[in-house]
C-alpha cells in the first residue's frame, strides 16, 4: 500500500510523474530537486546492490550516508534492466511519466531500447533529460566523467587554493551537482514549452558545459587580460580587502564590495582616518596595496575573538562571517529558522536528520519530504497501483528475478 501522504499543499510539480535512471551523484541530485518540488520520482535501481552509492562508507545499520544524502522524497523500485522483461516493465513505466532522467553514458539508454526516439515513440509527451559528463557530442563523449575531472578540465580547479601552491578541487563537488542545477532548469523549461506543444523534448546536459558556466567573470577576466586567473585563496582577485582574518581564537571572513563598506571598515577597526586616505580611497588603489590594506585589519583582528569581532562587524555593518565547521552550520539559528534540517521517519534507521529541500513559497507551507527509501521499497506499491499489476503477476516477476 501506498505511505500515507501529509496533507495540504504538495508543492508546485505536485502531479508530475519523474521517471529517475540515475546514479551517484549528478542525476540523483537532479531528479533530487523534482522530488523537492512536489513531483512523484520513481528510481529505478538494479536488483542487488541498487544505486552504487548504496555501497559508499559510512554507513548506520546498512544505509549509506551518501545514497540518503541525494535521495529524500523519491520511490525506490528495484527492476533488472538487463532483461527483456524488466526493459518492458521501465517502457511502460515511461508511458505513464512526465518527465525521465537519467545520467548513463552517452549510448547505454539507446543499446537498452530506452533511448528517446523509442520512448518518445511511446510517449510523445516525454521530457527525456540526459545527464552525463561530456554531453552527446565532442571527442570526449565516450569518456567517463568524475567530479575531479570535471573541476579540472572546465578550469575551476587551476583558480582554487592558496596562491603560489598546487591548487586544490573544491570541498563541494560542484562538478557534479552543476547537474542537480542545470538539469532541472532545463526540464522546467521544457515543461512549460509541452504546455503549448503538446510534446516532450530530449534534452542534453553536459557537467563540463556547466561547470565552465559557473566560471563566470573568472573567464571574462581570461578572455580581457589573456593571462590565466591564478588561485587566490581566500582573496578576491579585485576586491580589497577579501578573505580570512585571523582572531585569538580562528579566523573570520571580512569582504568589502564597495566604499561604502570600506568606510565601515575603517569605522570598525578604530581607523576612521583611513576613509579619506587618497591611497585608500577606491578599490583600484587599495588593489595595488593589498598586503598593507590586509596587514592594518590582522592588526585590529588578531587582538580579539571571533565572537567579539562579529559583534564589532554586525554593529558597523561590515559583511563578515566566522568560519563555521558543518556541524556548526548546520546548528546556527538561521537554518533552524527556514527548516532546512529536518527529521524524517526512515524505514530502517527510524528517526534520522536531513537536510530539507532549499525551495520555499511565501504563503504556503513548506512540505516535508519523505525518507530516503531502502532498497526496493516501493516495488509492489508501483507494480500494482501504477501499472496495475496482480499480485500473482508480481510473485511471477520477483521469481523470475525481474524485480526484487
Amino acid at each position: 500500500m501506498a505511505e500515507a501522504e501529509s496533507p495540504g499543499w504538495r508543492g508546485p510539480l505536485h502531479g508530475i510523474r519523474v521517471l529517475d535512471f540515475t546514479r551517484v551523484l549528478a542525476g540523483p541530485a537532479a531528479a533530487l530537486a523534482l522530488a523537492d518540488l512536489g513531483a512523484e520520482v520513481i528510481k529505478i535501481e538494479p536488483p542487488g546492490t541498487g544505486d552504487e552509492t548504496r555501497s559508499f562508507p559510512p554507513f548506520r545499520d546498512g544505509e549509506s550516508h551518501y545514497y540518503l544524502s541525494v535521495n529524500r522524497g523519491k520511490k525506490s523500485i528495484v527492476i533488472d534492466l538487463k532483461s527483456a522483461a524488466g526493459v518492458g516493465l521501465a517502457r511502460e513505466l515511461a508511458m505513464k511519466c512526465d518527465i525521465l532522467v537519467e545520467n548513463y553514458r552517452p549510448g547505454v539508454m539507446e543499446r537498452l531500447g530506452l533511448g528517446y526516439a523509442a520512448l518518445s515513440a511511446l510517449n510523445p509527451r516525454l521530457i527525456y533529460c540526459a545527464i552525463s559528463g561530456f554531453g552527446m557530442n565532442g571527442p570526449l563523449r565516450d569518456q567517463p566523467s568524475f567530479d575531479i575531472v570535471q573541476q579540472a578540465l572546465s578550469g575551476a580547479l587551476s583558480v582554487n587554493g592558496e596562491k603560489g601552491r598546487t591548487p586544490v578541487k573544491l570541498g563541494i563537488p560542484l562538478g557534479d551537482l552543476v547537474g542537480g542545477i542545470n538539469g532541472p532548469i532545463a526540464i522546467l523549461a521544457a515543461l512549460h514549452e509541452r504546455h503549448a506543444t503538446g510534446r516532450g523534448r530530449l534534452i542534453d546536459i553536459s557537467l563540463l558545459d556547466g561547470l565552465v558556466g559557473m566560471l563566470g567573470y573568472i573567464a571574462q577576466l581570461a578572455f580581457f587580460t589573456g593571462q590565466d586567473p591564478e588561485p587566490q585563496g581566500n582573496e578576491h582577485p579585485n576586491l580589497v580587502p577579501y578573505g580570512a582574518f585571523p582572531a585569538t581564537d580562528g579566523s573570520i571572513i571580512v569582504a568589502c564590495l564597495t566604499n561604502g563598506f570600506w568606510r565601515n571598515i575603517c569605522e570598525a577597526i578604530g581607523m576612521p582616518q583611513r576613509t579619506a586616505d587618497p591611497r585608500f580611497d577606491s578599490l583600484a588603489k587599495r588593489r595595488e596595496i593589498r598586503a598593507e590594506v590586509n596587514a592594518l585589519i590582522a592588526a585590529f583582528t588578531q587582538r580579539h575573538s571571533v565572537r567579539e569581532l562579529v559583534e564589532i562587524f554586525t554593529r558597523h555593518e561590515v559583511p563578515h562571517a566566522p568560519i563555521l565547521g558543518v556541524r556548526a552550520a548546520l546548528a546556527q539559528p538561521q537554518l533552524a529558522a527556514r527548516d532546512m534540517v529536518i527529521e524524517v521517519e526512515h524505514r530502517r534507521l527510524g528517526k534520522v536528520p536531513i537536510v530539507n529541500s532549499p525551495f520555499r513559497f511565501p504563503g504556503e507551507p513548506a512540505p516535508r519530504p519523505a525518507a530516503p527509501p531502502v532498497l526496493g521499497q516501493h516495488t509492489d506499491e508501483i507494480m500494482q497501483e501504477l501499472l496495475g499489476l496482480s499480485p500473482e503477476r508480481i510473485a511471477e516477476l520477483r521469481a523470475a528475478r525481474v524485480v526484487s
